[in-house]
């Protein structure tokens, strides 16, 4: 089985992005495991067409996240709140991407841990069925599906997991234009 070790983010300053993400997401999200900083001239601009979520146990986990994140430059794109599914909030990090802190979770049960439980990328795809025909070909196995809405592909021993969503909702769902 095939699967996404790491993220790869275009940033301008690999070393403020690097001090971002400590600070945001703290010491026990390396950047060096999950995420790779690739310095560009320039950063990107508008929605690119992903999110990264960090899965959290509990609402105070996700509170303290995004307090962490937004106190070390990211800008709330649609504050925290409870929903139908859980609770959580999206922010705009410093470099430009889209990251969702969320737990399924309404009410906390431990101490606040800040560690995500799982690293989510959501890719925002024109057709999610045939992007996940692709996806099939290279060795993905789907791990839950949608019809053609969601899919979500087995993480195997990856710390990212894969999951494809139409990309006009997804964009909708962090809340900004597509």
């Amino acid at each position: 089985m095939n699967s996404i070790d790491t993220i790869t983010l275009d940033v301008t300053d690999v070393a403020a992005a690097r001090t971002f993400y400590e600070q945001a997401f703290g010491p026990s999200f390396d950047t060096g495991a999950v995420l790779e900083l690739h310095a560009v001239d320039a950063a990107p601009t508008g929605f690119q067409g992903f999110t990264v979520s960090l899965v959290m146990a509990q609402p105070s986990d996700v509170n303290a996240v995004f307090e962490a994140a937004l106190a070390a430059g990211a800008t709330a794109i649609k504050p925290v709140t409870k929903s139908f599914w859980g609770y959580g909030g999206t922010l705009l990090a410093p470099d430009g991407a889209i990251w969702k802190i969320a737990c399924s979770a309404k009410k906390d049960s431990a101490p606040v841990a800040r560690t995500a439980q799982d690293v989510v990328l959501l890719l925002g795809c024109e057709d999610v069925a045939a992007t996940k025909r692709d996806y099939l070909e290279k060795g993905l196995t789907v791990a839950r599906s949608f019809g053609k809405k969601y899919v979500e592909f087995e993480a195997g021993g990856s710390p990212v997991k894969v999951a494809l969503y139409g990309r006009k909702a997804l964009a909708k769902d962090a809340g900004v234009p597509a």
